[in-house]
């Protein structure tokens, strides 16, 4: 089967870049650095949301599923600076050519990934190949927004129309899924504030299998699993994850 990476990611105010733009004092903390931003843009657009370039990735997590069965983790560790995790991601498509699976990944995670693998200048090749070396790829490439090696399911589900998009919270619970644990995206510059690194990587993990569930049923939609295999699939994600350690594991499959 070809690999399929499923991915998903956390981001944080890119405190240093904002004082780059912006000429803040070396006496203001990165919070007050943060919340000068975000009152910026509430001004601005009514929400704390911030451009894109403007995002640091604190966290990437991705289900991996191949022949050799299903895998889920955080990329890098604790300690990693943000170019080893967007280095990390980008090697995994240059070895495996994976089909990749996102939520809104067209609309936030690749274009934020896009921006900083630049910043940090990580190579990604294979990524942005578009036929020039592989000729399949001029037809089918990651970058085009209605071929298929990166299928944003929240895009595709809607038709490409930004008035029918879906929570995937919402969807995922609606098909039985857990869906979120507690955190949501609007608390993650607060928890990495307190340190708080290793929930945001469990959330962003428990996130991640929400999508390859949406995935697989999607799957079953359009008739490219049958009911049994998606029940074995099904089966394969709770026995995988009860072999996981982490209390967010437990919750999960509690939940499901």
């Amino acid at each position: 089967m070809i690999p399929v990476l499923v991915f998903d990611i956390e981001t944080i105010p890119d405190v240093e870049g904002l004082r780059t733009l912006h000429g803040h004092a070396s006496s203001m903390t990165d919070e007050e650095v943060a919340e000068a931003a975000f009152a910026a843009r509430r001004e601005k657009t009514k929400s704390d949301f911030l451009p894109h370039h403007l995002h640091r990735v604190a966290a990437i997590s991705c289900v991996f599923r191949d022949d050799d069965g299903f895998r889920v983790r955080s990329l890098g560790t604790l300690e990693d600076t943000e170019p080893k995790l967007v280095n990390d991601f980008f090697r995994i498509i240059d070895k495996y050519t994976p089909q990749l699976i996102s939520w809104n990944g067209s609309g936030f995670d690749m274009p934020v990934l896009h921006y900083r693998a630049m910043i940090s200048g990580v190579t990604a090749s294979r990524y942005w190949e578009m036929g020039e070396e592989d000729r399949d790829f001029k037809w089918n490439n990651y970058l085009s927004r209605y071929h298929t090696r990166h299928l944003d399911l929240m895009d595709l589900l809607a038709l490409y129309t930004g008035r029918a998009n879906a929570p995937l919270d919402d969807l995922a619970k609606l098909c039985g899924f857990p869906g979120k644990l507690g955190v949501d995206g609007s608390q993650v510059w607060a928890l990495f504030a307190e340190g708080r690194l290793k929930e945001i990587r469990d959330y962003c993990e428990t996130d991640v299998v929400n999508t390859y569930l949406v995935y697989c049923r999607f799957l079953l939609m359009r008739g490219a699993m049958t009911k049994e295999s998606y029940e074995e699939e099904m089966a394969l994600v709770r026995d995988s994850l009860a072999n996981l350690d982490g209390p967010h594991w437990k919750e999960y499959l509690a939940a499901w």
